[in-house]
Formats: C-alpha cells, structure tokens, sequence
C-alpha cells in the first residue's frame, strides 16, 4: 500500500509562541505532564513494586534472595539489570518481586499500592496485567491470587479516591508463554470477567514459544466473547504479530514496534505499508508501545529512534505505557517527558495518544466514552486554559486565535 503523505516535515509549535506553549505541538514541562489525565494499558503488576514494599515483603516472608535491602540501592539494582539490552536479562528481574509476592497479604498490598501509584502520577485508567500461576508457591490457588488481587486495585481506587484523586483499574490475566496452562487462565478470565478482569495476556520470552502454541486458549476467549492482547513484536518479529493477530485473534499487541519491518520510508518521504501493517492500521488493533522498556531489551536504540513517532504520524493505534516501573525506573509522567523531549510533543499529542488508549481499553464502549468525555478531554481543556494564562498577553491572543 503506497502512501503519498510525506512524513519528512516535523511538526511545528504554537505560532507567535517561542519554543511553543504545550496548548498544541510544543514541548510540555514535567508539571504539566503529571497533571494531564493519562491512560495505562500496559503495566506489569510484579514489575511496578515500591522498592521499599519489595525490602519489606522479602522480610516478612523470609526471602533472603535480594541483591541489596536498601531500597535506594534496591531500585537502582533492578534498573541496572533492565539495562542490559537482553530480554532474558529483564525477565530474571521477576525472580525477586514474584518472589515476595506469594500470600493474600502480600499481592493485596501490591495491588492497592500500585492503583496508589498511578493515580498520583495522574493516571485516570489503567489495566495492570500478571500471570496467576506465578504466585502458587505458598499455597494459594489460583483463584485466590485473582481476588487478592481484585481486592487491592479496589484498596488502591478508594485509597486515591480519599486523596481526591480518580483511577479505575482493570485486571489482565496473564499466562506464560512458555508454559502449559494457558487453557486455564483463560478460563478464569472468562470467569471473573463481571468480577474485575478485562482480559488475557500471554507473556514471556518470545524466542521458541509463539502465540499459536495456546491456540486453545485463544478459541474459548473469542467462543466467549472475551478480550485478547499477545505480547508480540518485540524481539520476534513480523510473524509474531501476524500469529497474534490473524490466528490467536489479538485486539491489542502488547509492544508491536516490529510492525515497522512492514513499512517502508523512501527517501522522499513517501511511506509503504505492506499488508500486516495495513491489516494492523485498518483494523485498529492496539500497539501498547513501551520506549523505555524498548530501549531496554534491544528493541529500540534510543528515543529518538524508536518508531512511535512514525507509527503516530501514520496514523496507527498507538499508545504510550511504562511495562514495568519498579525494573525500567519509570512512570507514565516518565515516558511521556522522553517523548515531549525528543518529538517535542504537546498537549495536543499527549491527548491524542491517551484518547487512542481510551478507545482501546478492555470496558464496555459506553464508559469509555464516558471516561473521555467527562474525565480527559475536560482535563486537558483546563490545562490548556492554565498554559494560556502563563502567557504575556500578546501571546496568549496569538495562540487562541486559529491559524
């Protein structure tokens, strides 16, 4: 598929505006990003732990696995290993958090800090994601960890709300692309789906286990009318994305930068799409696209040569998330400021991604709207209403005029 737009120009800044204001395209200081509601599809329950709580669980629990007990050096441990450019290198980093995350305690607390967490970097929804099965050495079932877990983002939403802040959190269910059990988180995401869960998950390393291995996992979620994201594109690539999408049935790839191999940029400017990438665009699946953690893994050299620009210049479904903010040492109000640094991005491209994200949760269509229209778009209209009053006159006229 030949595209004509030419992708070359960047964007420009609000005009009469030195250096742009943040209304439209421009760049965006850190406060402006923590204020701005934001939406989270891709977070990692074990990979978001305070480095504190971690220190804490390990003592209660007897662990003594930790590198260091010192939260400080704790948190910048985790970051160092996340760094190494190897996606086996960031699994491992899940021994320890999943480690101390095997009582109801223990995932109940987990869970509530992280819905604490998010709504104070001003996220307004979020679907935080685990895998069940990783939880079962203490003797829970998997039911259990479920509802601990249910039961803590409900701790965490009425803990943010008495701080008056809003957050809504949905459960993904996870299972482990490299094991057997698939079938059965499957079921119990069909099961609890009216009791918190949104959806399912398969994660984990995806060189050697690809997505149509749980093929019968994918059958009984689409029989029952049940949401899908695959981790896919990260480092396997385009057959990864197309197994997910076109065989196991995906509304969303968790990561899918790789869709670039599909897309060609000639020197001109001009853009080839071929057709994964056009099946992926036309049918706006989802790419929960994760910088830091791409620049981790390898899947990205640098901010500045991570794909999300070109993938939101042409248009696809993209949306900005952290993976896991305790290993990447980040936060949404984090990957946006990469972005707004690099791309010099505004509010009108902060809205952009989050209203796609929006549109792309896991919830029915009614309160997502509801979400957009009640919470974010009215959100960034008071930021922009707060920018404008920053500006001398002069200033401020020129920029509320249309161009």
């Amino acid at each position: 598929m030949y595209l004509s737009d030419n992708l070359s120009p960047d964007a420009v800044d609000v005009p009469g505006t030195p250096g742009g204001t943040g209304l439209g395209t421009g760049a965006l200081d850190r406060e402006q990003i923590q204020q701005a509601p934001k939406v989270l599809l891709h977070d990692h329950l074990d990979g978001g732990l305070r480095p504190a709580t971690v220190v804490e669980l390990a003592r209660d629990a007897h662990y003594g696995a930790l590198p260091t007990t010192d939260p400080a050096r704790l948190g910048a441990w985790f970051r160092d290993a996340a760094d190494s450019g190897s996606l086996e290198r960031y699994l491992e980093t899940f021994a320890h958090t999943c480690g101390v995350m095997q009582t109801r305690e223990a995932l109940h607390r987990v869970a509530a800090e992280a819905a604490e967490d998010l709504a104070a970097d001003g996220v307004v929804y979020a679907e935080i994601r685990y895998a069940p099965e990783q939880h079962l050495e203490r003797g829970l079932t998997l039911e259990q960890v479920i509802e601990a877990v249910n039961d803590g983002f409900r701790e965490g939403e009425r803990r943010a709300a008495a701080d008056g802040r809003t957050i809504r959190v949905g459960t993904l269910l996870t299972a482990m692309r490299h094991a057997d059990r698939s079938r059965e988180i499957a079921e119990l995401a069909v099961a609890y789906r009216d009791a918190g869960v949104v959806g399912f998950d398969i994660a984990g390393a995806e060189a050697g286990n690809p997505p149509e291995r749980h093929v019968d996992a994918f059958d009984h979620l689409r029989a029952a009318g049940s949401h899908i994201t695959i981790h896919a594109g990260e480092v396997v690539g385009l057959p990864s994305i197309q197994e997910a999408v076109q065989r196991c049935g995906a509304h969303r790839i968790g990561h899918g930068v790789r869709i670039t191999d599909d897309i060609t940029v000639a020197d001109d400017g001009s853009v080839t799409l071929g057709r994964l990438a056009s099946y992926v665009r036309d049918h706006r699946i989802a790419l929960e696209v994760c910088p830091t953690s791409n620049l981790q893994t390898g899947a990205a050299s640098s901010y500045a040569e991570h794909p999300i620009d070109l993938l939101r210049r042409l248009k696809f479904r993209v949306c900005v998330n952290t993976d896991n903010r305790l290993v990447s040492g980040t936060t949404m109000t984090r990957e946006f400021q990469h972005l707004t640094d690099t791309f010099g991005y505004g509010l009108d491209e902060m809205e952009w991604f989050t209203v796609n994200a929006m549109k792309s949760a896991f919830i029915p269509f009614d309160e997502r709207l509801a979400l957009i229209h009640q919470i974010i778009r009215p959100g960034y209209a008071r930021l922009r209403t707060q920018s404008l009053s920053r500006l001398p006159a002069a200033w401020a006229a020129s920029a509320a005029v249309p161009a």
